[in-house]
């Protein structure tokens, strides 16, 4: 286990280029006894967004413009602590940065088109109503008295 479990895919066949990203490390807060006040096991990994190369420009341009409120000069940050080891850390937050570079460059959705009712449908839906209103009308006859 000395190594990342490998490269993390963005979509497709685009990767999170190693060479990009910023590792840094700290003492996570919380409980944890004698040997977590030792060990730097949170993990902070840093993004340039607005200056890699390995993103094509229209993923890139979407993007910064969804993740606009997280980027701090263009750069993305994902912090990760919950667990014990700095490793496993390490993984969460690659995974993390990956999931959400996905999100922030897939494509938009598809415009809804819209579609008409089928005329038997609203036919039935009013003969339904009708009905339900001669019920009700039934019900409130005056000769009940």
């Amino acid at each position: 286990m000395d190594g990342m479990s490998g490269p993390h895919v963005i979509r497709g066949s685009i990767l999170l280029p190693e060479a990009e990203l910023l590792w840094r490390f700290s003492r996570s807060s919380g409980p944890g006894g004698q040997h977590v006040n030792t060990t730097d096991s949170q993990v902070e990994l840093r993004f340039d967004l607005a200056a890699t190369e390995a993103l094509p420009e229209v993923w890139k341009q979407r993007a910064l413009e969804r993740l606009a409120g997280r980027l701090s000069d263009g750069v993305v940050t994902v912090r990760a602590s919950e667990h014990r080891s700095q490793w496993r850390n390490r993984e969460t937050a690659a995974v993390r940065l990956a999931a959400l570079l996905a999100e922030a460059t897939a494509p938009p959705p598809r415009p809804r088109k819209p579609t008409r009712i089928p005329r038997g449908i609203n036919e039935r839906r009013l003969r339904e109503k009708k009905q339900r209103s001669e019920t009700k009308r039934g019900r409130s006859a005056r000769d009940w008295g």
